[in-house]
């Protein structure tokens, strides 16, 4: 699988236990929907390695998993810092408008006068909606909201074109 169509999906954060369990940070969202994926890769080392979530489940304000041929603490802390991917091709489709948050990071931000305000560097969640960080000449944020600030998503241009003031 090339790295094209790989998603990180998750982090491997810490030990759980004594009997090979780990904490994931997941971001996914909500957070306990990376158990929904499988298999999972791991990234260690400069290898790619697929694994097998032999039981998972939310705990406190995150998750927790044993992989499958993981059996005590010490084999457990190898994984730690691990990047967790899945295939892009394991994510449910999704209708027309609607975006990946992976699609978008990249993408040229031009608005209506034809200026270039930068690239999207990352998205984050406010609750209210989505906010674009773009990087270029200085960062801003754009909030995501589509048909009043977004006005196209170019995904084979590689443009976004939004209604924003370049002094903003």
């Amino acid at each position: 699988m090339s790295e094209s169509t790989r998603l990180i999906i998750g982090q491997i954060s810490s030990l759980y236990g004594v009997r090979g369990w780990v904490k994931v940070f997941s971001y996914t969202s909500p957070i306990i929907n990376i158990l929904d994926y499988a298999p999972w890769q791991l990234y260690q080392q400069g290898q790619w390695q697929k694994v097998t979530v032999s039981e998972g489940q939310a705990h406190g304000k995150g998750i927790i998993v044993h992989l499958e041929n993981i059996h005590d603490r010490d084999e457990a802390a190898r994984l730690l810092g691990a990047d967790i991917a899945i295939n892009r091709e394991q994510l449910p489709l999704i209708s027309v408008g609607e975006y990946y948050w992976t699609d978008l990071i990249g993408l040229t931000v031009i608005n209506k006068e034809g200026i270039t305000l930068g690239k999207v560097d990352h998205l984050v969640e406010t609750g209210a909606n989505d906010i674009l960080v773009l990087k270029g000449e200085r960062e801003r944020l754009i909030p995501f909201v589509l048909e009043h600030v977004i006005l196209k998503v170019d995904l084979l241009q590689k443009i976004l074109l939004v209604d924003w003031d370049a002094d903003f």
